[in-house]
């Protein structure tokens, strides 16, 4: 991604009590189904030109989005905007049937960057309403996610936004009940969803393996780690970026006085570090670490040129481009074909 300037030397290195640092979340940043979509984008560029639409954003993260955008990608809300005939990229966050068949209508070549881990979730419903369960998908409405999975199953899934949906909630036949959810919630609050609808439904089933991704637990247990010391906590990330305005809350929860989600270093406002010593940082999972540097080279101008990494996990895993996208157009296998771009961050050496 092009660096974006900061605006340096604009914060002040006022004196605190203590020794000034800064605690790096690790895990951090791109998760290998963002980096899967963004480069999914960027051969489909390659490979057909420009100008390729891509439905709703790729991911959620404003730089992304408009970096793709200078590059040729033209972002539309729903496939009827897309003449005839042209490239589609679905997004990271997946999509319904009905959107499918839409895009065939159109005659549009539709090109599937929708995460493993949020498809894995779709044949999930699909499998459980073949079953003839009733479905209790928790996530927030109006979510591109929610509406791609509860579109695989309309009829047979009820949405649970929060734990105080629990209480009012009215099922078919409470022994013949699963919970599903979206995959970027804050785990502790979907673990407190899930035991109040026990409470209530004792014969409540579990899906097959936690539908929360690895990459949205492990930002989040690195954030709790760095929230038991930091006095403030900077999250880089999108407004619309669910994963990420929930490292603000679990970071709040578990011991910063502050926490701030910001999507460019120059939003950092002096009046935040006052009296801070301990400044924790981190990104959600569809931030590009240039944003993450920006705000580390905001802070060493403010006397936070102390970085130490706290890492929790490491993450090494991959997925496939989609097929369409595996080979170049000689048709001769791709080298990112399997497996994208090198992720392994400074902090996995």
């Amino acid at each position: 991604m092009p660096r974006i300037p900061a605006l340096r030397n604009r914060l002040k290195d006022n004196p605190v009590t203590g020794v000034k640092r800064v605690l790096l979340a690790a895990p951090r940043g791109y998760c290998a189904g963002v980096d899967r979509a963004v480069i999914a984008v960027e051969k489909a560029l390659e490979r057909f030109g420009a100008p390729v639409y891509v439905r709703k954003q790729i991911v959620h993260n404003i730089h992304v989005v408009s970096t793709l955008e200078k590059k040729g990608a033209i972002f539309v809300d729903e496939v009827g905007e897309v003449p005839e005939g042209s490239h589609i990229v679905f997004s990271a966050h997946g999509v319904s049937p009905k959107v499918v068949a839409d895009a065939a209508d159109r005659s549009l070549e539709a090109i599937d960057a929708t995460c493993p881990l949020v498809t894995k979730v779709h044949r999930e419903a699909v499998r459980f309403a073949r079953d003839d369960f009733e479905i209790l998908l928790i996530g927030h409405e109006g979510h591109e996610e929610v509406e791609g999975t509860m579109g695989h199953a309309p009829e047979r899934t009820t949405l649970i936004n929060s734990p105080a949906d629990v209480a009012s909630l009215q099922v078919k036949d409470p022994d013949n009940l699963v919970w599903l959810s979206q995959t970027t919630l804050s785990v502790d609050e979907t673990m407190e969803t899930v035991r109040m609808l026990r409470e209530r439904f004792p014969n409540l089933h579990n899906p097959p393996s936690d539908d929360i991704c690895y990459a949205t637990q492990n930002r989040q247990v690195a954030i709790k780690k760095v929230a038991e010391e930091a006095e403030l906590v900077i999250v880089v990330g999108s407004a619309n970026s669910s994963n990420t305005v929930r490292l603000v809350d679990v970071a709040l929860e578990n011991g910063a006085t502050a926490a701030y989600r910001v999507d460019y270093a120059n939003e950092i406002q002096q009046a935040w570090l006052d009296g801070v010593a301990t400044v924790g940082v981190t990104s959600g999972a569809s931030v590009p670490e240039v944003l993450v540097q920006e705000v580390l080279d905001d802070l060493a101008d403010a006397g936070y040129g102390d970085v130490r990494q706290v890492v929790t996990a490491e993450e090494d895993l991959m997925f496939s481009l989609p097929k369409e996208l595996r080979k170049d157009a000689a048709g001769a296998p791709d080298s990112r074909g399997l497996g994208g771009r090198n992720r392994r961050l400074d902090w996995q050496g």
